[in-house]
């Protein structure tokens, strides 16, 4: 049947509950009713055809109105003169008067009641959060078991801006550290609104970071080095993984520094005299600005040769200008023909870097531009690895003379 049912009539109110607009309307002064449904109802030619449908349709309706239930939507009827049955009152319109009838409806009036008093006290204390209320109403129902102590990390983080502590040790009574972390975004979404522009850092994004965005103390990251010359072992440690402002303080007779992204490949990096291998960045190569004996230091990277590895190198000299490239060379690439992959179709870097030499454009262009074929990539864990072993010691050898490449 395409005419409208006492069940679509209900949807139709649910509808405006599931997207906040009842719930919204007690805040912003807002009048939804009388709310008047859409109402498909049957044609001339249906009262002709299935009349008994009609009727039947009619009564479901009656039924299930106001007058019958004592709440939910009245009818307004309309006379239809059918050159067959004669007149005949058909329902016209279907009209919800008030947001009491609405409520009973779809039975959510003890929800919209406690919506009702989480909203005054949360405006009592943060009146700044009213639009915040309007546009997630129902985040605030879900929420409202817990609410409470939302309410009291909101003020802790508003008495303590930016207080340069660990999560872990905020001291707000019934609150702990999950209780935080499982509700990063909402408190996100929260504290923009009531903190001042000046105790958020707006160029911190996402839930990962926001400690930094409200002035928490972040975990430190951590860098990960193999001491390759066990003269120079610290208490015999050799593999060491430290926070970056304690690797900066290192004191340690190091010429030359090799940094490789495979995990393990520095571990199995071959031992070599007065040198560390810097391994498992990524990206993060940006930590390494911080060190400012690095800048003093032989500095070798060796990445895949692909459009993402030179993306890095190329990151990399934007913070330490004197480092140089070993096996991301196109002799190398050709010598391991057979063992080329394929970079993701979705995932390659297409930019201009400017901090690369001619021969590694040249290389990084070529890759880019697929003249080797599709995609071509050589990962670096795919280089045999006695060719490691004499490039390292070719580095070793020569003595290499600190400066722009």
């Amino acid at each position: 049947m395409k005419w409208n049912t006492p069940d679509d009539l209900r949807r139709q109110v649910q509808r405006l509950w599931d997207n906040g607009s009842l719930l919204a309307a007690r805040l912003n002064d807002s009048s939804l009713f009388p709310l008047e449904l859409r109402l498909r109802r049957p044609s001339s030619r249906d009262l002709a055809e299935n009349y008994d449908e009609v009727r039947q349709w009619v009564t479901a309706l009656v039924n299930a109105s106001r007058p019958q239930r004592g709440y939910g939507y009245d009818i307004t009827w309309q006379r239809i003169n059918h050159r067959v049955h004669g007149a005949n009152d058909l329902p016209g319109t279907a009209v919800v008067p008030s947001e009491a009838d609405a409520l009973r409806l779809i039975q959510r009036v003890q929800d919209a009641d406690r919506f009702s008093r989480l909203a005054e006290v949360t405006l009592v204390s943060f009146p700044s959060l009213r639009t915040w209320l309007e546009a997630h109403p129902l985040t605030l129902l879900e929420q409202a078991e817990h609410w409470t102590r939302v309410l009291a990390v909101l003020n802790w983080f508003r008495e303590h801006p930016r207080s340069g502590i660990y999560l872990r040790q905020l001291d707000i009574p019934g609150v702990d550290t999950k209780f935080i972390e499982t509700r990063r975004k909402l408190f996100m979404q929260l504290l923009d609104n009531v903190l001042p522009d000046e105790d958020i850092d707006k160029t911190a994004t996402g839930a990962r970071q926001f400690e930094h965005r409200y002035g928490l103390r972040n975990k430190p990251s951590l860098i990960r080095f193999r001491i390759l010359d066990p003269a120079l072992a610290i208490n015999g440690l050799t593999d060491i993984s430290v926070p970056g402002e304690q690797f900066a303080g290192l004191s340690l007779n190091v010429q030359r520094v090799f940094i490789t992204e495979n995990d393990i490949n520095g571990l199995a990096f071959p031992e070599c005299p007065g040198s560390l291998v810097i391994f498992g960045l990524g990206y993060g190569l940006d930590r390494l600005a911080e060190i400012p004996w690095l800048q003093r230091t032989e500095i070798h990277y060796w990445g895949d040769i692909d459009t993402h590895g030179f993306a890095i190198l190329n990151r990399l000299r934007t913070v330490l200008p004197r480092a140089r490239s070993f096996l991301m060379d196109r002799a190398t690439l050709e010598a391991h023909r057979e063992l080329w992959v394929e970079e993701p179709a979705g995932s390659r870097f297409s930019g201009e870097l400017t901090h690369l030499n001619p021969g590694e454009t040249e290389l990084f262009n070529a890759l880019r531009d697929e003249r080797f074929g599709q995609r071509v990539r050589l990962e670096q864990e795919r280089i045999a690895y006695n060719c490691v072993q004499a490039a390292v010691r070719a580095i070793v050898d020569t003595r290499s003379t600190i400066g722009h490449f």
